[in-house]
């Protein structure tokens, strides 16, 4: 099976899904029922103030879509992007996996989700394409995750290569 790896999205404050969170579910349901054998794997902890996990509320988007329990394997450790890589990178290694693996999120975040997931040590990364509308309707918005990004990509490869040489292996 294809795990196709899910990343979170901030909740609202009553912990249901905000309109990204939706439409990276839509997106990489709409993928895995291209492929048939596929397991989703939700990633993403607890949000404030709620303290629901993002990896709980995908799975029962998940759930809501059709999607049996058996093919849905979650992650509601990851505060952050880089320790979702790292989480998600463990739980699939101990379920026996060894790759590919498909990413799904939105597309000003899929650049560096697939950059880390090769690091962790996946030869394949497969791009789920991303939700056809764009992740804010604002233009400063946009512009703002654009930046994010630029920063955050540099930033997470630098921590991720220093974790891997304080002895962070997962990845082999």
């Amino acid at each position: 099976m294809l795990p196709v790896v899910i990343f979170g999205a901030k909740l609202r404050p009553d912990g249901t899904a905000g309109r990204t969170l939706l439409h990276r579910v839509e997106a990489a349901c709409a993928f895995g029922r291209a492929r048939k054998r596929v397991v989703y794997v939700p990633t993403g902890g607890p949000c404030p103030p709620s303290g629901v996990t993002e990896g709980h509320v995908m799975a029962r988007l998940l759930h809501d879509a059709g999607v049996a329990s058996g093919h849905v394997l979650v992650d509601e450790t990851a505060p952050d992007t880089l320790a979702s890589v790292i989480a998600c990178t463990r739980l699939l290694r101990a379920a026996g996996h060894m790759g590919p693996v498909a990413v799904a999120s939105s597309a000003y975040h899929l650049p560096r989700c697939i950059v880390l997931m090769r690091m962790m040590g996946w030869d394949r990364v497969i791009r789920v394409p991303p939700p056809p509308v764009p992740a804010a309707r604002g233009w400063r918005k946009r512009w703002f995750w654009r930046l994010r990004e630029g920063a955050a990509l540099p930033w997470d490869v630098l921590l991720l290569a220093i974790w891997r040489l304080r002895g962070g292996h997962d990845g082999d």
